[in-house]
């Protein structure tokens, strides 16, 4: 396969393009906790232990900017913002809940579950 830009980058294979999107520690867990509800900020923070507020509001600006994420802003005191999974977000929960059933079965090899 030639090698293709996307968004001004340059990529050898789509499994790069898609890795980059959701790949990394956090990217996966925020989406796979959306996927079913719409969740505010602090909830999200809650539900998901180790992440710093830096990285998850990180995390939450790129799944936006990749298309994944849609967020909602309520002018309210104190700012209220929710986070829903786009329609591409939904899309990409089908590939994830591939690799997370792989993991489970790595772990369940390795006697951790």
């Amino acid at each position: 396969m030639p090698d293709f830009k996307y968004n001004g980058k340059i990529y050898y294979n789509p499994v790069q393009l898609v890795m980059e999107q959701i790949g990394g520690t956090w990217k996966a867990p925020i989406l796979w906790r959306l996927q079913d509800q719409t969740m505010r900020y602090g909830e999200l923070r809650k539900d998901i232990p180790h992440i710093s507020d830096k990285m998850l509001t990180t995390q939450l600006r790129q799944l936006e900017e990749d298309g994944y994420l849609s967020r909602k802003v309520f002018a309210v005191v104190p700012p209220k913002t929710e986070y829903s999974l786009t329609e591409q977000g939904n899309e990409i929960i089908g590939l994830i809940t591939v690799i997370r059933n792989y993991g489970l079965k790595m772990m369940e090899k390795q006697g951790l579950k």
